[in-house]
């Protein structure tokens, strides 16, 4: 297994901050400017028509380079020795664009002012963005999961602005699995007592809501191959202080029978899933927003499309034989859509064991197909 499946956070951490600002004005949210945090890399040629979009996924941000670093970048996939290549945090997120984590006029958090706003909300203010950096066609545009959502709605609401656009483990509409994993995810946040219905404290956050959340969605990003190849059944120690502060000892140890050479704390048998779990639960805390992640996850379920009569675009379909949260089948249908609207459009679906995070991963099978696609003519 890729041991990079398993260090989610890691890839999702900026190490620098190269973002840059841009105002789009009043926007959806009422009073005050609305600003967009994106990251570029490459050259816009003089004519124009070598930029493309990357749209990043629920809990990502604007460093494409980063957290997609198999697929951008020279040489790569989407190639930033040939292309221009824009990245955008999202409306509504919490990695440098407006959203509910933001300070209002006021001085306050927006927090639960922050209107509930649509994928369609989302890819406005991308398009207001872009137009500030000059940019009012793009040669492509690529994304995963909600990512590929809001470039869907692009192509069909605004033909001619994407020429090729390559949507990997995305859907049309979510299914009601889907709907009621997001409700889950959620509803481990907003019952949390510290989430005061939106209004909590920055500095306070619903940290344990929002990390059984993460837990949550961990157990669909990975397909069940992928966990029992790295975890099984296997035990490692957790050591619990006796102050209650706790620790936790995140190698991989199959020896219970280790004695703590610290008399003042006491051992406990843990599966290592169960420590990987937490691990990974309690990080994600310390760089996403509890109301961000609601507010998205609703406008994701409320995305919906049946028909994509309109588009001129091309596409590109990419996804995973193990993948649980958006299963082949739903991209399957996006391509049927596709040709039922008399679009260019292929879909290719890879045999990978490593479920909804292969779309982060994989460079052999989707980055040749979304190399040869972008290529293309």
């Amino acid at each position: 297994m890729d041991p990079a499946l398993f260090q989610e956070n890691e890839r999702l951490t900026p190490q620098a901050d190269e973002r840059q600002f841009v105002d789009i004005g009043r926007f959806r949210c009422g009073r005050g400017p609305v600003t967009v945090a994106y990251q570029t890399w490459g050259t816009l040629n003089e004519a124009r028509d070598n930029a493309v979009l990357v749209c990043h996924a629920l809990t990502g941000d604007s460093n494409a380079a980063g957290w997609w670093d198999r697929i951008v970048g020279p040489g790569k996939a989407i190639d930033t020795d040939r292309f221009f290549v824009i990245c955008t945090n999202t409306l509504g997120g919490c990695r440098g664009t407006t959203g509910p984590s933001s300070i209002y006029e006021d001085g306050k958090p927006w927090g639960s002012r922050f209107p509930q706003i649509s994928i369609r909300d989302t890819v406005e203010a991308m398009r207001k963005a872009l137009h500030a950096l000059g940019i009012e066609k793009l040669y492509g545009a690529a994304g995963g999961s909600m990512g590929g959502m809001q470039i869907l709605d692009w192509t069909v609401r605004h033909p001619n602005e994407i020429r090729r656009a390559w949507l990997t483990a995305c859907c049309a509409a979510h299914s009601a699995n889907q709907i009621g994993f997001n409700e889950a995810q959620r509803q481990a946040i907003i019952r949390d007592p510290k989430y005061l219905g939106g209004d909590y404290p920055l500095d306070d956050p619903p940290v344990q809501g929002l990390a059984v959340s993460r837990m949550i969605a961990h157990l669909m990003f990975l397909s069940e191959a992928a966990l029992d190849a790295k975890f099984g059944r296997r035990f490692q120690i957790q050591l619990d202080a006796t102050d209650g502060s706790g620790g936790s000892d995140l190698s991989d140890k199959s020896d219970c029978s280790a004695q703590s050479e610290n008399a003042e704390e006491t051992q406990r048998q843990q599966f290592q899933v169960e420590s990987y779990l937490n691990y990974q639960g309690d990080k994600f805390t310390k760089r996403f927003d509890a109301n961000s992640f609601v507010l998205l996850t609703r406008a994701m379920n409320t995305f919906s499309y049946e028909s994509l009569e309109g588009s001129t675009t091309e596409y590109l379909f990419t996804s995973f034989t193990s993948d649980r949260l958006y299963p082949p089948s739903q991209s399957e249908e996006l391509h049927r859509l596709a040709l039922a609207a008399r679009c260019k459009s292929d879909w290719v679906n890879i045999d990978l064991p490593y479920g909804h995070d292969a779309f982060l991963l994989d460079e052999a099978g989707q980055g040749e197909a979304a190399r040869r696609f972008l290529l293309e003519g």
